[in-house]
C-alpha cells in the first residue's frame, strides 16, 4: 500500500506494509512509544505493561506521525496531536482519531495486527 501526503505534508509519503508483525517489548519505552513508519504503525506504552497500536497515518492530511512526547503522538506536518492511550485527537487540525490496530503481548514480543 502506498500512503500519499497532501498539502505541505509533501515529502512525508511513504510506502508502508500494514501486514501483521512483531517487535520486542523492550523496543517500546514506558511513557512513550515508537513509530514503525515502514509498517504504517505507532506502538505506545503509556503505563508499564499497557500497550496500544495505531495507524501512523495522521487523519488530517495523511502524513506519518513522527514521535511520542508526554503522552501525545505528534504529527509534524500541521501540528495535530493524538492521545497515546486511545488515539483520540488532542489538538487539530485533525478531527478524527488514529485508527486502532490490535496489539497482543506474547512473552517478550508484541504481536501487531
Amino acid at each position: 500500500m502506498v500512503v500519499t501526503a497532501t498539502g505541505c505534508g509533501a515529502g512525508q509519503a511513504a510506502k508502508t506494509d500494514t501486514s501483521p508483525f512483531s517487535v520486542p517489548v523492550g523496543d517500546v519505552p514506558v511513557g512513550g512509544g515508537k513509530v514503525f513508519a515502514e509498517r504504517g504503525t505507532v506502538v505506545t506504552q503509556p503505563n508499564a505493561g499497557e500497550f496500544h497500536a495505531f495507524s501512523a497515518k495522521c487523519t488530517h492530511a495523511g502524513c506519518t506521525v513522527k514521535g511520542i512526547v508526554k503522552g501525545q503522538i505528534l504529527c509534524p506536518c500541521h501540528g495535530s496531536s493524538f492521545n497515546a492511550a486511545d488515539g483520540a485527537v488532542i489538538s487539530g487540525p485533525a478531527e478524527k482519531p488514529l485508527a486502532a490496530r490490535t496489539v497482543t503481548v506474547a512473552g517478550a514480543e508484541l504481536q501487531i495486527s
